[in-house]
């Protein structure tokens, strides 16, 4: 049974005009029941996270700044919303997404969460569209009840994982991997254990091969489990990827992820990050295409 967090939160409304496509956090569960690829009973809806489960990743002052929606304006262009009660709630939820996400990734196998993948939001700060880093906090969740006990992080959004590796930085436990636009946001990068930057318009031959050479270094830190990000920005058709990659090579990215952690027995969570294509069934196609691949490998 493949269980995928969904919550109506996570389609928060934005101001019109707004450059983050919320849309697609209602299609992409419709066009996956649509297709006959998921039931309804696939879904589950995540509630609210414990506060100290947060702290685990978190510093307490700006998790107070957040909880008591007292972030400066400043700090809110950095995050990219406008704060409020709403959107902490959504941000909240979609981290919880993530933990029970991984809960059921050790019994199945594999789970997903329709959003997530908040990985700018590092230990004090938030920005780049993200509060609070949901694939950090689950992976501290896990650490902490001994649930696991190596986390690799695989990251291939089109954006480094700053604020994953700011916060597991001297956490010898969890082994960061981001793969990403080395000319991109953010362009102040932090360090993760494992950094392949790209150059502007690589397309999917190239990306492959170095997405395929980096899996044995992952395997030297001895993963019990993995979460994946696997955001859809490295799409030629987005507007802030910079890269060349088509629908095809996204797919089989994803397939080539999730085939590494099937052929090594190790349960993942994946959370679905970036993808800012003008059009949104592109946006929607490669995400669903992550859920099928998934969904053929592990069941």
């Amino acid at each position: 049974m493949v269980m995928i967090a969904w919550h109506p939160l996570y389609a928060h409304p934005l101001p019109e005009g707004h450059r983050f496509p919320m849309l697609k956090y209602e299609l992409i569960p419709e066009q996956l029941m649509h297709e006959g690829v998921i039931a309804q009973n696939n879904l589950f809806t995540p509630d609210q996270l414990e506060e100290d489960v947060i702290l685990l990743s978190h510093n307490k002052d700006y998790w107070n700044e957040l909880k008591f929606l007292t972030l400066s304006p400043k700090e809110q262009r950095r995050i990219g919303f406008p704060l409020n009660a709403q959107l902490l709630e959504r941000e909240i939820s979609i981290a919880k997404g993530t933990v029970d996400g991984a809960l059921f990734a050790l019994e199945y196998g594999i789970a997903f969460n329709i959003a997530g993948g908040t990985h700018h939001a590092g230990s004090n700060w938030g920005e780049g569209f993200c509060l609070l880093n949901d694939q950090a906090i689950a992976a501290n969740y896990l650490l902490k009840n001994n649930l696991a006990s190596r986390i690799l992080m695989i990251d291939l959004d089109v954006h480094q994982g700053n604020g994953t590796a700011e916060i597991f930085y001297n956490e010898p436990r969890v082994f960061t991997f981001s793969m990403h636009g080395d000319k991109n946001f953010p362009f102040r990068k932090e360090r993760s254990d494992l950094d392949v930057p790209l150059e502007d318009g690589i397309t999917d031959r190239l990306y492959l091969n170095k997405l395929e050479e980096s899996f044995p270094l992952l395997m030297e830190h001895k993963p019990d489990f993995v979460f994946y990000l696997s955001g859809v920005d490295v799409l030629e058709t987005d507007k802030l990827g910079k890269l060349a990659m088509s629908k095809e090579g996204c797919k089989e990215r994803d397939r080539l992820v999730l085939q590494f952690c099937k052929d090594n027995n190790l349960p993942v969570q994946v959370s679905m990050g970036g993808g800012y294509s003008p059009n949104i069934k592109d946006i929607v196609d490669a995400h669903c295409n992550t859920f099928k691949i998934g969904l053929d490998i592990f069941e």
